[in-house]
């Protein structure tokens, strides 16, 4: 019985032993007489930093300080009761520096007692030895290879906070431009009352809306969710846009024809991958009639006055796939009291700790409760509740418009 689990503990750590398994050397112990005296000794004079400093339930310190230029660890610890005889006697700690003379004279000036002056030993390299306020030993040293390796780290070191720094910049430019192609003005119109929002996950991402003046007291809605994430995402958004604003001031009244163009722009000029949900609506702010084109987009919700519901579901296929396409264009009445949502999978995908998705049932909950509102308020009341039910990370764009008929000039 014994030689069998034996073996089968045997058998199992073999089966493993190809994993690579991550280790690293987490902390050295130096016993210390007087952890407080040793930590400014350490902190004041050597110029090491704060590593940890806390007490647990029974009363006990952990104190540990690190090189300000290195991930070694040292905990200063006072010995249990019985042993102060560990005290001093540590030997064994070595550290490298890129000039050891350099460095001697420096700790020499603040205090630090050296038993002896930087030598060189046949086998190269240079080396001292200093000593803690407990007489523990520590050896400072360093070589041409040492030296020559410390450089290169603190180089790919400062590259490395370069790139970072620039890739920083360059997002940050980059959500700044962004931000810029979301609608910064409203047309006015009598009979509607309307409001978007996008609330990106990342700096920058791939959901759009917009709101554009169609001329004849038109409104132009729409809403997209473009594939990927990130930097790539918002240039195919950027893309989209450009292609949609320049079309639609030549093919503004008919959204079949401007809708065809803009598919055939983003096909011929993006990666086969490429595609983005999208829904076209444009009002009319005299007749109060919505024409509508959802191209493989989250069906738009048309809470009605009396609080019956209208999903406006696809009437085509994804923007950007396929060359020969086409779509159908449907008509609605709005009459007053009516609210229009356009909204991206951020909404209704956002899921809280349980894994639990917000769902279209919380989204018309949401306005059927807030539909007194303005569009303004009835948009921030379902973005509040989305982001209350979903408290951790964002991991989506959260991308909303509403459209409100007016109470006193509709009909």
């Amino acid at each position: 019985m014994n030689s069998s689990a034996s073996f089968q503990v045997t058998a199992q750590d073999t089966s493993n032993s190809d994993r690579k398994l991550h280790l690293s050397l987490h902390h050295v112990t130096i016993w210390v007489s007087d952890q407080e005296r040793s930590l400014r000794f350490y902190l004041d004079q050597l110029g090491f930093k704060l590593f940890v400093d806390v007490r647990n339930e029974a009363g006990y310190r952990w104190v540990a300080v690190s090189p300000p230029d290195g991930v070694a660890i040292l905990a200063l610890r006072t010995p249990p009761a019985g042993s102060e005889e560990l005290i001093g006697k540590s030997r064994d700690v070595v550290f490298a520096t890129d000039d050891v003379t350099a460095k001697f004279h420096q700790w020499s000036k603040r205090g630090v007692h050296f038993q002896h002056p930087p030598q060189t030993p046949p086998w190269g390299g240079t080396f001292t030895r200093f000593e803690d306020l407990d007489g523990n030993s520590f050896v400072l040293m360093g070589r041409d290879e040492v030296s020559q390796q410390i450089e290169a780290d603190r180089r790919a070191a400062a590259d490395k906070l370069e790139a970072e720094r620039r890739a920083a910049q360059e997002l940050e430019i980059a959500k700044q431009v962004q931000a810029r192609l979301f609608p910064q003005t409203l047309p006015t119109l009598r009979t509607l009352d309307y409001a978007g929002i996008c609330i990106q996950a990342r700096a920058v991402g791939g959901d759009y809306y917009d709101f554009l003046d169609l001329g004849k007291q038109r409104l132009g809605l729409m809403i997209g969710d473009v594939s990927g994430k990130g930097i790539a995402a918002a240039l195919l958004m950027a893309h989209l846009q450009a292609n949609l604003r320049s079309r639609a001031a030549i093919t503004r009244d008919h959204p079949q024809s401007l809708l065809r163009s803009v598919n055939q722009l983003f096909y011929e000029n993006t990666t086969d991958s490429a595609y983005a949900t999208f829904f076209y609506a444009e009002y009319d702010d005299k007749t109060q009639r919505l024409r509508y084109a959802n191209c493989g987009h989250l069906s738009a919700l048309l809470l009605r006055s009396d609080n019956a519901l209208e999903r406006l579901d696809s009437t085509a296929t994804v923007l950007g796939l396929f060359n020969e396409w086409d779509c159908s264009i449907i008509e609605r009445e709005m009459i007053s009291g009516d609210v229009l949502a356009l909204y991206t999978d951020g909404i209704t995908e956002s899921f809280n700790q349980n894994g639990e998705e917000f769902g279209e049932q919380r989204l018309v909950a949401a306005m059927r409760q807030n539909r007194d509102l303005s569009s303004e308020g009835l948009l921030a009341a379902i973005v509040q509740d989305v982001q209350q039910f979903s408290a951790h990370e964002q991991h989506d764009d959260i991308t909303l418009i509403v459209a409100k008929c007016r109470q006193n000039h509709c009909d």
